[in-house]
Formats: structure tokens, sequence, C-alpha cells
């Protein structure tokens, strides 16, 4: 692959040879005779008209069209199409024309897109001047007195009547002046046909761009992501060259429009170099090529610099020795791999081969060997778009012989496939004894192990169980115990009120002095006996009802059976948790609550209380170890947070540091002594979480404390909800 550029260099190169050659060079020009008037007689395109014009070179750039108008210093041309060269100058032209054509209106047709500054002034018969273009890339685009991509402008000249139009040119890339006269319908044609050129162009490329990415996406292999890129590279570099990009891209862009193609060149460069590297495994045929091609990265990226720092002509000479250095790498690289039989290279060479040659048809038609016409004008890009084709269908050849290779890999893998087959076959009767011996003694150790851990599990529910047991037996035994000792004082009570309403009843019936009731009243104190009966009710029935409240909030908590998911008052089942730990952190632990208000919340409620059970145990646990019986403190929250439930368990007990904190959901991990854990309760927790589809995460720091957060959603999944 070569990059477009090249041809600049080596269109220097021939041009210095076919002088030699033919024996003349441009100092030769000043013996040409005098220029004559060129007459028009509406031929639909006229021959180039580099022969009658007359130049003037402007070293200074400063001329105006008076100052070239009356000057005698303009030197007859004597090619058909001049060429400046790479200068700093700008140049004048001058053609006097006689319109012999009964139509008043002619194009002038400048078949060169890469002029920097162009403008164009017609002097009538009268000496009228008129400005008729004011263009070139350096300037925006103005689409009204430029309607074309390329440099064609209308010439308005009475028939009969005469005209001299002058022309200044200037750039800092290759300057030459392909000039033609045609008519408007003879324009109209060659426009057409031009542009359904490109449009086919352009289509090709675009078709080889979408058939290489379809690949990519199939294969997913780097090297036809990188064609993609060089393919639209190399389009984009060719609308450069013929001013598409600059009429319909960087119309408004000028510094874009005039340093696109030599930027687009290099990019161009590094894409070739990359696909290259891939595409024909440089990598493994010649390892020290890829240090060189980085060298050579580095060279092209000279150019782009130097005109990114305003030194525009130098720019260009470099980048044309550093594409033509590219190119001549390329070359020797893809040659000495396709002469080892590689069947890429084969086809990079050839595609090469089918650009250069259209390189070298582009090249002698700018030195005159061939004719300056549409098809040597566009053989670039003609040789473009062949070896893009015959790259994608390398590409495409690639896919094939990689096919061939795995069917044949597939075959061999078969044939040691079978081979395995028949020595597993050989093995497996003597597999299948050792087999059922092993299955044995591994049915043996899993029933040991499914023994194990029920007892581990077990263990767990009895310190839960046992935990439960004495705090529910302190809360019920203090009550219980009070209406015991209130029943014997009670029973003397209403013994004496018996009394008293017994001898009532005598001396009703048997008719008796109620002085002696009245004495027995006063002897046993009635009023105090009613009022110490009262007290006695209210404190039996005090202690009932802290006697039911204690057994409802056991129900709430204690319901470990309930395996299915319903709505339930989380707020309520933490309450009821801490009225089962009351007789822990009863004067010595300060609980604080902030309970929002939660709507209903779809879990498992017995599973959430044993959550809570053990994360407030813990807690209790920590702050006691820190605090003893006063200090300590722990905080239980709970809030709405978009769709979820949070809950936080925070304390100011000891703390853990980070490496305890990755270990704390592991099963039998445990801090507390030999006799106090069983080291199950947080990967028990972790588990009912997860069934929660939820999420638990720990924040803490020794010697501070410990923050435990819990997020369940308000409505669980049904996925979650069968899994559970």
């Amino acid at each position: 692959m070569v990059i477009c550029r090249i041809s600049g260099l080596l269109r220097a190169i021939a041009l210095i040879a076919i002088s030699v050659w033919s024996g003349h060079t441009r100092c030769n020009a000043t013996a040409v005779p005098p220029q004559s008037v060129y007459t028009y007689t509406g031929e639909a395109a006229s021959s180039y008209l580099g022969s009658h014009l007359s130049v003037l070179q402007d070293k200074t750039g400063e001329l105006t069209i008076q100052d070239v108008a009356s000057s005698s210093a303009f030197s007859p041309e004597s090619r058909d199409i001049p060429d400046f060269g790479i200068s700093s100058s700008a140049y004048w032209a001058k053609l006097t024309l006689t319109n012999d054509y009964s139509m008043n209106r002619m194009f002038l047709h400048l078949a060169h897109s890469e002029i920097d500054e162009l403008d164009i002034y017609q002097v009538s018969q009268s000496g009228a001047v008129q400005h008729v273009v004011h263009a070139g890339q350096t300037r925006p685009v103005n689409k009204s007195r430029q309607p074309y991509s390329e440099f064609a402008f209308p010439l308005d000249i009475p028939t009969g009547a005469n005209a001299t139009i002058f022309l200044r040119v200037a750039s800092s890339k290759q300057l030459r002046l392909p000039l033609t006269l045609e008519s408007p319908m003879g324009f109209s044609i060659g426009q057409q046909s031009r542009s359904l050129f490109m449009g086919s162009y352009l289509g090709i490329m675009l078709v080889m761009a979408l058939y290489n990415l379809f690949i990519f996406f199939s294969t997913r292999e780097r090297a036809y992501a990188i064609y993609v890129l060089y393919i639209l590279l190399v389009g984009s570099t060719q609308l450069a060259f013929f001013g598409i990009l600059s009429f319909s891209i960087f119309q408004d862009l000028p510094w874009l429009s005039s340093h696109a193609s030599l930027f687009l060149t290099g990019f161009t460069a590094f894409a070739a170099g990359e696909f290259m590297t891939r595409f024909i495994h440089v990598k493994d045929h010649i390892p020290r090529a890829l240090t060189l091609k980085w060298i050579l990265y580095a060279v092209l990226t000279f150019p782009m610099v130097l005109d990114i720092l305003g030194y525009s002509e130098m720019a260009y000479r470099s980048m044309q020795g550093a594409a033509l250095l590219f190119a001549l790498f390329q070359l020797v690289v893809i040659a000495r791999i396709a002469f080892t039989g590689s069947r890429p290279a084969r086809f990079f060479l050839i595609a090469w081969i089918s650009f250069l040659v259209g390189i070298i048809t582009f090249i002698l038609k700018d030195v005159g060997v061939l004719p300056f016409n549409d098809v040597t004008r566009f053989a670039m890009i003609i040789g473009s778009a062949v070896e893009v084709v015959l790259l994608s269908l390398g590409l495409a050849d690639k896919i094939n012989v990689l096919r061939a290779e795995k069917e044949r890999n597939q075959e061999r893998a078969l044939v040691l496939a079978k081979e395995n087959e028949r020595m597993v076959l050989d093995q497996n009767v003597l597999l299948e004894e050792k087999v059922d011996e092993r299955t044995h003694a591994l049915q043996a150790s899993n029933d040991h192990l499914k023994r194990t851990q029920t007892q581990l599990v077990q263990s767990e529910k009895m310190a839960s169980l046992g935990q439960l047991t004495a705090g529910i037996a302190h809360e019920i035994n203090n009550p219980i115990n009070f209406i015991s000792s209130s029943i014997k004082p009670l029973k003397r009570d209403l013994f004496e009120l018996k009394e008293v309403l017994d001898a009532y009843r005598d001396a009703r019936i048997n008719g008796r002095d109620l002085d002696q009731v009245k004495a027995l009243e006063e002897r046993i104190g009635l009023d105090i006996t009613v009022k110490e009966v009262e007290d006695i009710l209210s404190s039996m029935e005090s202690g009932a009802a802290r006697t039911s409240e204690i057994v409802r909030g056991l129900r709430t908590f204690s319901r470990l059976d309930e395996y299915d998911l319903k709505t339930a008052d989380v707020n309520e089942g933490i309450r009821s948790t801490l009225v089962v730990l009351a007789p822990q952190v009863r004067d010595t632990v300060s609980i604080d609550l902030d309970l929002q208000q939660l709507p209903p919340v779809e879990c498992y409620p017995g599973k959430l209380n044993q959550v809570f059970m053990n994360l407030l145990n813990n807690a209790v646990f920590a702050v006691k170890q820190k605090h003893g019986t006063a200090g300590g403190k722990v905080r239980v929250a709970s809030y709405i947070f978009e769709d979820n439930v949070i809950f936080e368990v925070q304390d100011n007990g000891t703390g853990m540091d980070e490496a305890t904190q990755q270990r704390l959901f592991e099963p039998f991990f445990t801090t507390k002594d030999v006799g106090e854990g069983t080291g199950l309760g947080l990967s028990i927790v972790l588990t009912i979480i997860e069934d929660h589809q939820g999420k638990i995460t720990v924040q803490s720091k020794p010697g501070e404390g410990t923050t435990f957060t819990i997020t369940i959603p308000l409505e669980q999944t049904e996925r979650y909800a069968k899994r559970a």
C-alpha cells in the first residue's frame, strides 16, 4: 500500500528526468514567441490554454491588478499546462480572448483544486476591470460565486468582443494551471460525468468500508477495523485533493480546507502501517521492521508539526519525502514477506502495484508524457479504488484460508478425539471401580458433613433459644412474682371484708344491734382495707398487662416458622426484639430509637426478627465490652429511600479493624471467646438479607464503634420469593 501524497515527490523526480531527456528546461520559456489572442468559437471544451498565457511571478505577493495590468514583465508560457512547483511566490497569468461565438457566456475551468488563493479579473476593451472570482482553499467558500467544487467560473464576453483575463494564483503546495474554456453545455456534460465518476468512487469505497466493517463485527479481528479506517482516510484524502472536502465540509473552515490533504496523508500512512502489520503478520516474519515503523511514524509526524507552526512549504516538501520513504519501507516489507509464500502478502503486493500504476499515470500526465484528461487526472483515484477492492478480496481470501485451516484442525482434532475415546474406553473399567470406591468414601464424608452442619445450625439456634428463654423468663418472672406476692394480702383483705358483710347479713336477719358491726369495721379498718384491695388489684392488673405485653412481643418476635412472603410492620418487629433483649440492656445500655413511619414491607417477618436479634445482640456485646455497665449507646433507625427501606444499627462499642471486616460474614468466624459465639450469626444474617433481595454493609473503626446498614426493597420479585 502506498500513501497518496508520494506522487508529489515522484512527480518532481520525473520532471527533472524528462526535462533532461527532452533537452530543455523552464529557462527556455523566454524564447517562445509572443502569445496570440485566443479565439473562442463555441467548442464544448478547448484544449489547454497554457501556451496562450503570459506569466508574471510576484515574489512579494503584493502586486495589485492595477500593477500588473500595465506591466510589461509578463513572459510567454510554452507549456499547455504551466507547472510552477512549490513556491512562496504568487503568479499572475494573462489570457487575451476574442469571442467568435453567438453566445456571450463561456466557462473558465481550472482543473486543479489545491490552490490557496485564486483571483480572476476581466478587463474589457474599454479598460473596465471586473473582479470575477475571489476564491481558494484559504478563503471561505462563497457558493453564490463558486457554485462548483472545482474552480469553474462563468465569463460574459459579447460576441465579437475582446477581453483580457488576469488570474492570480498562490499556493504552498504543488501549483499548476490546467486551464480550459468550455461552453455551458460542454461544461455541464463534463461536470455530470465527473460527478458520476466521483459518486461511483465514493460508492465503491463506502461499500468496501461497510463490507469490512460487517466482517469486523463478525470476527472481532482488529485488522478489519483498521482497514475500514484506512478506506475512509484514503477516500477523504482523494476528496481533499479534488476540492470536495473544501467545498462541502470545510467551506467555512479555511485553515482545515488548506491543510486537510497534508494531515490526511499522514493519518492515512499511520492506518496503512497498522493494517500492514496485522494483515501480513509483520511481527512473525520481520520483527525488526516494527521498530523502523515507529521511527517512520515520527518522521511522518514532523511535517504535520511544521505545518501547525506555519512552515507550510517546508511541511509539504517534508511530507512528500516522508511519504515516499514510508512507501518504500512498505514495499520492501511486503515484497520480502510475499516471497516467503504468504498469500495475504501477495494480495497486498498486487494491490500496491495497482495503486502505483495509477500514481505513475498521474505523474506522467503532469510532466506531459501523457495527455491531461479526465482519465489521467483521475488515475490515482482509479488506482486507489482498485487497491481497496483487491485488499478486500485479500481479506476475504484470508477468511477462506482460516476456514480451511480450521477444517483441517477440526479433522486432526476429530482423529485425536477418536484415539482419546479408545483410550478412555480402555480405562473405563478400572476407572469405574475406583469411582465406586471413591463414591462410597465421598458419600460417607458428605453424610458426616451434613450431620456436622445440622449440629452447628442447631447449636446456633439453641444459643439464640437459650438467650431468648433467659430474657423471657426474667421478664415474665417479675410481674408473676408480684402477682403471686399480692395474692396472700388480697386473700386476707377479702376475708376481712367478707367478715363485715357476714356481720351485716346476721344483723339484718337476727335484728342485732348495728353498733357491734360498726365496732367490727373500726377494728379491722374497713376503709383502709378497701383502699388496699384497690391498690392490690391495680398492681395485679399492671403486672398482668406487662405480662400480656411481653407475650405479645414474644409472639411478634418468634414468627420463625413463617416461610411465606407477607406484608408486615417491620418497626414492630424491631420493638419486639428489644422487648426480648430488655434484660440485657436495662440499666446498662442506652437504646435510641429513630423509627420513621414505614409502609407495610413485603418480607419474611420471622427471619427479619432473627436479623435484628443478631445485630442488636452483637451491638450490646460490643458496647458492654468497651463501656461495662454505663456509657454504652445503641442507635436503631429506619427510613424510606426511593423504593427501599433502610435499617441502621449503630453502636459506640469496640469497633473492628479492616481485616476483621473483610471476614465478618464468613461462617464460623468470630471475635468472641470460646463458648460465647458460634460464628454463624452474621453468616445467617447475610443469607436472610440476600433472600430479601437486599444488601448489608458495615462501617467501623477500632475504638469508635460500628454501623450496620441493611437495605431491602419494599416489594420482593417473584424470582427471589421462589428462591427463598
